[in-house]
């Protein structure tokens, strides 16, 4: 794909955060990540859609791919995370400003890992 100027990108978080689903999707995976099936389910949006809404906010790294899970028969399910928790939108000249809160619920996820405490006395040492 070709590379976005700062004002494209700016212009497409604007037109995803306008979108009702794409909005929808967004702030309901801030605490939790879930598949494009449970959210499918959830807020009763056509999986389609969903899996397209998934897509273009990735591509905005509005959301991410927190992991990936495996069910028994061998399926791989991505579970999506937002990388927001709070959105504002500033009208003003020339161009309109974006502001984006990081998601401080998926970094609470990585402190309270006692994992990630055993790597950082490993780093210390």
């Amino acid at each position: 794909m070709p590379e976005l100027k700062k004002y494209d990108i700016t212009q497409k978080v604007i037109e995803a955060l306008s979108d009702t689903e794409s909005r929808t999707i967004i702030f309901s995976i801030i605490r939790r990540g879930k598949t494009a099936n449970d959210l499918s389910t959830s807020l009763h949006i056509p999986l389609s859609s969903v899996y397209k809404k998934l897509s273009d906010l990735e591509y905005l790294t509005l959301i991410e791919v927190e992991k990936y899970l495996t069910s028994d028969n061998g399926r791989r399910f991505k579970i999506y995370r937002s990388r927001i928790n709070k959105a504002e939108i500033i009208i003003k000249k020339p161009e309109p400003v974006v502001l984006l809160s990081a998601n401080r619920e998926k970094w609470k996820d990585y402190f309270q890992n006692p994992h990630y405490w055993s790597l950082m006395n490993i780093i210390s040492i």
